[in-house]
């Protein structure tokens, strides 16, 4: 079955360049692949020691942060390589300033994966939560490379809980330990015979839990805020544009709203603008102008969310409202916002958890918006109580990473 796959991964692999033609973001994810041994060959020498960190995309990236920052610390001898499936991870983060190289990681062949393991060869790789690449693992774990599968998680949909998918279970052989999100994850490890799990949690929590010692100050938003309560709509997407500018619309001077697009594309911004009846200003048309006097922010430009969410007196977390799928809850949770969210967010534990607990809401339709939105808006009992769940909930599940460097610095022995 592995011979079948590699030889569908290769057709793949040549065909792919003419779906550039018909998209942007897939132009990207060949382009960028075509200059990725030759980075290899400029930046990484024989003599250097190589940990190899994958992510798919920029969630996961976030993910690897922690243990990324603590290695870099604790083994300044060693060089960091960092790849990603995904153009939104890559593009936002090639020029980070944790590795030695950032590059996409080839298409999972025999050769490629045998390639690029020759000029990076890692004494340690990290895939992080659900990355699993046969050919790739079968490779490191021919070649005795310590392999780590890093806020991992195993959900019964995946392949290798199917039919079709069962010879993969193989390729997790490669894998020295499994450190997983949750106890779902881990009963789903135990029915594949898994062996060296631990649940630690997951690293994104110490992530998030660290942005609130920094500083966090937007001189625009304190500007724009004011005295004001403020919902901040955090990557959002048609779906959720469509209930929020009606709710707005109809509820002129209850708050300011600061909305920051997931896809920030000048006909969808302008689009969004004009729906909207109350007074408008952009990020990028901010200068000079009285910001105090307007009623949305769109914020048509990246990088700042995770600031702008320490402003949030509610915020709503783009991406369940249609199928894209759920942005990150844990951004604006470590600073104590209760968050509300569209009802499709199977895939997503922390959501569900934070659910449980009332620190995050979810909504269906225009009125369910609407009635959750007025009462966060309108008691600020209820507002202060959601928001102190949600900021604990962040306090109370960090750790992970401190459980991955005690690994490192006790079985593994990372010298």
């Amino acid at each position: 079955m592995r011979s079948i796959y590699s030889i569908i991964i290769s057709i793949v692999q040549a065909i792919l360049p003419l779906s550039g033609i018909f998209s942007s973001k897939m132009k990207l994810f060949v382009k960028g692949r075509k200059v990725v041994f030759s980075i290899l060959k400029e930046r990484i020498q024989p003599q250097d020691r190589i940990i190899w960190f994958h992510a798919a995309s920029l969630g996961e990236y976030e993910q690897g942060v922690p243990v990324m920052e603590e290695i870099i610390k604790r083994y300044p001898e060693h060089q960091l390589v960092i790849t990603f499936f995904s153009p939104s991870g890559y593009e936002i983060k090639k020029n980070n300033a944790f590795a030695k190289a950032t590059t996409y990681l080839p298409l999972d062949t025999p050769s490629n994966a045998r390639r690029f393991i020759d000029l990076v060869h890692p004494e340690l790789v990290f895939f992080i939560k659900y990355e699993f690449w046969p050919n790739y693992l079968t490779e490191l774990k021919s070649r005795n490379i310590k392999t780590v599968l890093l806020s991992g998680v195993f959900r019964n949909n995946q392949p290798f809980f199917k039919w079709y998918g069962k010879w993969m279970t193989k390729s997790l052989d490669a894998f020295d330990h499994f450190f997983l999100q949750d106890n779902a994850s881990a009963m789903a490890a135990k029915t594949l015979q898994l062996q060296s799990v631990t649940i630690s949690g997951d690293t994104r929590f110490d992530r998030v839990s660290r942005q609130i010692e920094m500083d966090n100050t937007l001189d625009f938003v304190t500007d724009f805020k004011a005295n004001n309560l403020c919902v901040v709509c955090g990557s959002t997407w048609q779906e959720d544009e469509n209930v929020l500018v009606s709710f707005i619309n109809n509820n002129e001077g209850v708050s300011k709203f600061i909305i920051a697009p997931h896809q920030i594309k000048l006909e969808k911004i302008k689009s969004l603008q004009e729906k909207l009846k109350v007074k408008t200003v952009l990020f990028s048309e901010k200068e000079g102008k009285n910001l105090a006097t307007y009623d949305v922010l769109i914020i048509d430009t990246i990088g700042l969310l995770t600031k702008i969410y320490s402003y949030a007196d509610v915020a709503y977390v783009g991406g369940a409202m249609g199928t894209t799928g759920l942005h990150n809850i844990l951004e604006p949770a470590t600073f104590g916002v209760p968050i509300v969210i569209g009802t499709h967010f199977e895939k997503f534990p922390e959501a569900k958890r934070l659910q449980q607990l009332a620190g995050l809401y979810t909504v269906a339709n225009q009125e369910e918006l609407n009635k959750i939105l007025n009462k966060l808006l309108f008691d600020q009992k209820f507002r202060t109580q959601t928001g102190m769940i949600a900021g604990h909930f962040i306090n109370s599940n960090t750790g992970a990473t401190r459980t991955v460097m005690e690994y490192l610095t006790t079985v593994h022995e990372l010298g």
